[in-house]
């Protein structure tokens, strides 16, 4: 493991507050998204602070520094940081600062899974942790269960040709509907049947033969 060095922190705390700085924007139509599980205790991934500039998941475009020169200014990488490192620190920076950036998104899935588990698993799906995937995988690869639960799901919002079943919302917002519509567009089932109450339970039955599935409010959903 590495000790990061002084200049890795500053670095890394410009970003975040450059981030802060623009995230004003943002935070007003975040609003209107649907929430983890009411009835969590957790704090809502969305809410926590934003990703870094090096986001893990936001690979560079331009060139990065060779495999040879992921060094940290003291210390040294294990092997596994070096494999998430390679092809995702740009030149100048500091493979420190980007490492960092994994292992806050590691964090932050790791503190909402101790207290709910959909709350985690939800922020996964929808990328409200960017970079989960690979941070887990390589990083904290002991919260893989909240992966492969995530991996089963998907977001809200349209979804072409789902596969049939029940599925279980992971919000308790009582604004969450759905329909499934079959290719000529009629609609073959759509929910809920009556207006929710704060708290319920929201399923959705997707018929076979379901061409798109839309859902809105409903922030995730994980086979029931």
């Amino acid at each position: 493991m590495y000790r990061r060095s002084a200049a890795a922190a500053v670095l890394l705390t410009a970003a975040l507050t450059l981030t802060a700085c623009s995230s004003g924007k943002a935070d007003s139509g975040a609003e209107a998204k649907a929430k983890p599980p009411a009835s969590s205790a957790a704090p809502d991934p969305a809410d926590s602070a934003a990703p870094s500039a090096s986001a893990p998941d936001a690979k560079p475009t331009g060139p990065v520094l060779p495999d040879a020169k992921l060094t940290p200014k003291t210390g040294s990488f294990t092997a596994q940081e070096k494999k998430y490192l390679s092809g995702r620190v740009p030149e100048k920076m500091d493979p420190a600062a980007v490492l960092q950036s994994g292992q806050e998104a590691c964090q932050r899935v790791e503190r909402t899974a101790k207290r709910d588990k959909d709350a985690a698993t939800g922020a996964v799906i929808t990328g409200e942790i960017p970079g989960a995937k690979d941070a887990i995988t390589l990083l904290c690869p002991e919260q893989k269960p909240i992966l492969a639960a995530a991996e089963k799901g998907f977001p809200e919002g349209p979804r072409q040709s789902p596969a049939a079943g029940t599925y279980r919302a992971l919000t308790q917002a009582t604004t969450c509907t759905w329909e499934a519509k079959a290719k000529d567009g009629s609609i073959l089932a759509s929910g809920p049947e009556t207006q929710p109450k704060a708290g319920d339970k929201i399923t959705a039955t997707i018929p076979s033969g379901t061409a798109e599935f839309n859902s809105s409010g409903c922030y995730a959903w994980l086979p029931a």
